[in-house]
């Protein structure tokens, strides 16, 4: 399956002989900049359909409440524009989409973080037939979920590779207001850090993009892929122009059909170098290999590369001289090139780099490089510089037929049977894959033969004339009497032409999908208006904390609960059995993520007999039978969705981050005030990341089994540009959890919840000293008692936060106005 920014792109997959194309439209996509308007949609399908192409459109965002309407009204317009599938991320848009349209193919986008057979069979249970599976599992992992699920499973294997699970980060949510959850990644994780341990600047050579990872490249995991039974291979990369979706389609295409027929898929130098030189970051298997921490982010850079050609080994007043790499291809007058001096020069300043003008071999194997009409300055050039090509011309002539084919380049393979008896008509039934068929046949009957009969090889020869058409003639079978016919090649060349009309006219038609009205059908699944309580109930301060320290500072504020949000589950028992014996309620948080192998974790917080603050969709069955709270990371925007996590068994829900604080106000209405617990002073976690930067930047190891456990002795945070210093903690199963630098803080928008009936305020601690704990409790407990202003509240808290506080998320911008869902 692969991506589609727009027609170039599409046209590219489909030449280059994708099985399927997914894009977006205009709205309700993970990729907000590109996309198809929906009204190009049906002239979309049909172009995709003529040719044998699946199309799926992806409506893979967060759906808020006011806009659930127009989402309804949407997917019934892709329904009815005949798309084969839709993916989806919000549980409640699944459930919507099953009532509008019962019969079209949804698709559980990897946004839904999905990680193991659980996650899996509760999108299936909401009525999702396939399941993009998150790319931070391996092939062990993989294997195994197919082994514990019937559904049809789907897995990345090529592309830019996000450095937090998709749908479980806020960066943008947090620093910039653009939500990646709503489409509108600002991409935070491809700027550079500064790593400081313990409050000490840590030097890190030539790495500071820390969060920046390569990407991904699984051709060599092709075979073993096909062979566990992965539904479909899937391409990243929406925002990529038709060059890459054409030479990463045809790879591709090439390896699947290879371990299909069993034939060794081998990758030859020059097919990687040209998947590189397309657009790479710095290819790799990465967490689909097995977890290796020094091998996911090198640091260097974070945008597209090339190929990497050698090093500087001499600069003059005429040209540079490179140390070429053993295995790099040769460098030619036309390349593109640009030198890469990223461990000392400021990442906002240009590189030096352009055309390739003249290129000298000397005696030494060196290389001298000369560039026309003073293209490349030089001065700005040092030894030891790497040197890396860009483009490559010739790779542009590789490209061009997929991209202006002067015929089809992939063909559906069809199919003919032949019925050919005398004083019969000769008629000829062509099938194409899935099952499109055809049957075409002769005016007149056929009269028996007085020389040349009909046979296969006459048959073939006419029929297989298939010229510019998609079509490339397949198995060939004939019924005929034992005294042939003669059938004339004008007769058979007429019924070919017509076949060949007819399978086009009939695969753009497509099959009609149907469809409930939109509206009716949103009414029908929409939860009833909770009427709010005649008195609010006193207001109930939960807190989180994470280290043994703040635990006892917390212990001291003797709040409605305590909950355990710690790295080692060793020490939670103990500090369980601690908070039980000064009479509190005490609950634990469970990961966000939970891969096969991991059971053991819930196990182990089951066995607590304590609420517990669960994190992931797949993680709510596993722990039914425990107390639960569903945490944000559920991603609960609207209350289609709100409803569907409560009457799993949560006994009350935060909503997701991506909601702002009237929006929130307004969620706790509809649900009611008592099912929701929020967030009204954090850290905001903004990104949950596989990739483990204590190991990566603190040990030499690969994984926790030799890293030596630096995350358990040392402080880390990554400075920004900006001099904002942002915690990293690790959780129970090595993950990390980058928090942001300010505290978040609800004070202006206190009174607003409690007048939607919330009464449920969790305080959440990152690196607060215990002293901070104390305090900022007692500034809630004193806010929400009415004791203080909420202007006082927010001094206070400016006071106290060890980094500064800001609103954040919560932000509601001036004049914001949310309409009703139903007029």
């Amino acid at each position: 399956m692969s991506p589609a920014g727009y027609w170039p792109q599409l046209h590219a997959a489909i030449e280059a002989g994708a099985d399927a194309v997914y894009f977006g439209l205009k709205h309700f996509t993970a990729r907000a900049k590109v996309g198809f308007g929906v009204s190009e949609l049906p002239e979309v399908m049909r172009t995709l359909h003529r040719r044998g192409v699946r199309g799926f459109v992806t409506f893979n965002t967060l759906v808020f409440q006011h806009e659930l309407e127009e989402a309804a009204r949407a997917i019934a317009e892709i329904a009815e524009a005949q798309a084969d599938a839709l993916i989806v991320q919000d549980y409640g848009v699944l459930r919507l989409a099953r009532e509008i349209a019962p019969h079209l193919e949804l698709h559980a986008s990897t946004q839904m973080s999905i990680t193991n057979a659980e996650g899996v069979k509760l999108a299936q249970s909401y009525g999702a037939n396939r399941v993009t599976l998150a790319r931070e599992l391996s092939l062990t992992e993989l294997r195994r979920i197919i082994a514990e699920t019937d559904c049809e499973l789907e897995v990345f294997v090529h592309g830019a590779l996000c450095v937090a699970y998709s749908g479980q980060c806020f960066s943008s949510e947090a620093w910039g207001g653009r939500s990646a959850n709503r489409g509108q990644c600002a991409q935070a994780c491809r700027l550079p850090y500064e790593m400081w341990v313990d409050g000490r600047k840590r030097p890190l050579d030539d790495a500071r993009y820390l969060l920046s990872p390569g990407d991904l490249y699984a051709l060599e995991q092709v075979p073993e892929l096909v062979d566990m039974g992965v539904a479909t291979l899937k391409i990243e990369g929406r925002y990529k122009d038709a060059d890459y979706v054409a030479l990463t389609t045809r790879a591709y295409r090439k390896a699947v059909d290879d371990a299909w027929a069993g034939r060794a898929v081998a990758v030859t130098l020059d097919e990687r170098t040209q998947l590189e030189q397309v657009y790479s970051r710095g290819l790799g298997a990465f967490f689909m290999a097995g977890t290796n921490h020094q091998a996911v982010v090198k640091g260097r850079a974070p945008r597209h590369r090339g190929v990497e050609m050698g090093r500087v080994s001499r600069v003059t007043a005429e040209g540079v001289w490179i140390a070429a790499r053993p295995d790099a291809p040769a460098l030619k007058p036309g390349d593109g090139v640009v030198f890469d001096a990223a461990d000392w020069r400021d990442p906002g300043e240009h590189e030096e780099g352009g055309r390739v003008y003249q290129v000298l071999a000397l005696l030494d194997g060196t290389l001298e490089l000369r560039f026309g009409n003073n293209a490349v300055e030089f001065t700005r050039i040092r030894v030891g510089d790497l040197l890396w090509r860009t483009h490559d011309p010739e790779l542009d002539r590789v490209v061009k037929p997929y991209i202006s084919p002067a015929s089809p380049l992939a063909r559906q393979t069809v199919n003919v049977h032949a019925v050919a008896h005398s004083a019969e008509p000769l008629r000829l039934t062509w099938t194409v894959a899935r099952g499109t068929s055809v049957q075409v046949e002769s005016e007149k009957p056929l009269e028996a033969s007085q020389g040349r009969a009909i046979d296969e090889e006459t048959l073939r020869a006419q029929l297989g004339r298939l010229g510019n058409t998609p079509y490339q003639l397949g198995e060939l079978t004939i019924d005929r009497s034992s005294r042939s016919p003669f059938v004339p090649a004008s007769l058979l060349n007429q019924l070919r032409r017509d076949a060949v009309d007819q399978l086009q006219a009939l695969q753009a038609a497509g099959q009609h999908v149907e469809t409930h009205e939109p509206k009716a059908s949103l009414t029908k699944i929409l939860p009833a208006q909770t009427e709010l309580a005649g008195t609010p109930l006193p207001p109930e301060l939960h807190l989180l904390v994470r280290t043994p320290e703040q635990l006892d500072a917390a212990i001291a504020t003797r709040p409605a609960s305590i909950t355990l949000d710690y790295l080692d589950l060793y020490g939670l028992r103990p500090s369980v059995e601690k908070v039980r014996a000064q009479d509190l309620t005490v609950r634990v948080a469970s990961p966000r993520v939970l891969k096969p192998g991991e059971e053991r974790i819930l196990k182990f917080l089951a066995s607590l007999a304590c609420p517990i603050l669960v994190r992931g969709a797949g993680m709510i069955e596993p722990l039914k039978g425990s107390d639960l709270v569903g945490d944000f990371s559920l991603n609960a925007a609207n209350t289609i969705t709100a409803a569907t996590y409560l009457e799993l068994g949560l006994a009350r829900l935060t909503p997701t981050h991506d909601l702002n604080a009237q929006q929130i106000a307004g969620l706790a209405k509809a649900v009611g005030g008592a099912r929701i617990e929020v967030v009204a002073y954090q850290h905001l976690p903004v990104f949950h990341t596989e990739h483990c930067v204590f190991c990566r930047f603190l040990s030499t190891g690969t994984s926790y089994k030799d890293c030596g456990r630096p995350c358990e002795e040392h402080r880390v945070a990554l400075k920004d540009h900006s001099g904002r210093a942002h915690p990293v903690m690790a959780d129970v199963g090595c993950r990390n959890t980058v928090f942001g630098a300010e505290a978040q803080e609800a004070s202006s928008h206190l009174a607003d919840w409690r007048r939607a009936g919330v009464h449920h305020f969790r305080l959440e601690f990152v690196h607060e000293t215990p002293a901070q704990v104390t305090a900022v409790t007692k500034a809630f407990r004193n806010a929400l008692g009415g004791t203080i202003s909420a202007v006082q509240l927010s001094t206070e808290l400016r006071r106290i936060a060890p980094a500064g506080v800001t609103e954040g998320s919560l932000y509601v911008p001036k004049g914001y106005l949310v309409l009703p869902v139903l007029q």
